[in-house]
């Protein structure tokens, strides 16, 4: 959908289309491109470059953005909008004292997730980043893996199963329309690859993935789903792979996600 489209469920005529642009402006800066000018921000929101200027200059009036006149980049009032989505939203209040047993009982760490688009969002996080090297040496065990990161869905454990909790034409679509970059040489960038691994994770309700999305670090994911039975976000743990392998990973620490998942259904 482009910033003017009218999403499903909101008539035309109630879309204002200059709030939709000046979003899709400022969803345009991410961590690949932190700082833009107006000709980066309009390639990135799909709208003119007089009409990127416009909206860079208005969110920087607004207090949104710091800029040093050519570039502009984040500030840290955009920081308002997840702070009230923290404090007031159920599912990260829910899930938050979970995710902490589960770190400090086995001592790793772990994460809840919702698909957005072509991304996915860590909504609620625990501990336990920091893991010793085989050499002894202390060493983050992933990185950007922090509470509100967004991270490629095709490259992810927690990815692949919330695809998977959707309906097969809505997948196919989804795989269609979005660009599957190789992060590591693992990285699945194959269509049809991609496909017969959702598939995969809709047939055994879990999914590993073992340095897709950064060398080193592997991921276990079960789908969290409410009383309903409607998928409503993944669980996952992260580990490295000199600390599990990957059957010590399904042994060990795949029923613990199964029972936690279990044990929040009730509550989602």
């Amino acid at each position: 959908m482009t910033s003017t489209d009218s999403p499903p469920g909101i008539a035309k005529a109630d879309l204002i289309a200059g709030m939709a642009k000046g979003m899709a402006v400022l969803e345009s800066f991410d961590t690949e491109r932190q700082r833009l000018n107006a000709t980066l921000a309009a390639q990135r929101a799909g709208i003119t470059r007089a009409a990127a200027r416009r909206h860079l200059l208005t969110l920087a009036y607004l207090g949104y953005l710091e800029t040093d006149g050519s570039y502009y980049w984040l500030s840290s009032k955009v920081l308002r909008f997840s702070g009230s989505y923290l404090a007031s939203a159920r599912m990260p209040r829910v899930l938050q004292p979970t995710l902490n047993r589960l770190a400090a009982q086995t001592q790793e760490s772990f994460s809840a997730v919702v698909l957005d688009g072509h991304e996915v969002v860590i909504v609620a996080r625990s501990g336990n980043d920091w893991r010793s090297s085989p050499s002894g040496k202390a060493q983050v065990l992933a990185y950007g893996l922090h509470l509100g990161a967004r991270l490629p869905a095709h490259a992810t454990s927690t990815g692949r199963l919330l695809l998977a909790a959707l309906p097969k034409p809505q997948v196919a679509a989804w795989i269609k329309a979005q660009p599957l970059r190789r992060l590591t040489a693992h990285t699945v960038t194959d269509p049809q690859a991609l496909r017969q691994s959702i598939d995969a994770a809709r047939r055994q309700d879990f999914y590993l993935a073992s340095e897709e999305h950064e060398l080193g670090v592997q991921a276990l994911a079960v789908p969290l789903r409410n009383v309903q039975g409607d998928t409503v976000a993944a669980l996952n743990v992260v580990a490295a792979p000199h600390r599990w392998t990957v059957q010590a990973l399904q042994r060990e620490l795949l029923p613990v996600l199964q029972d936690a998942a279990r044990e929040l259904r009730p509550l989602l």
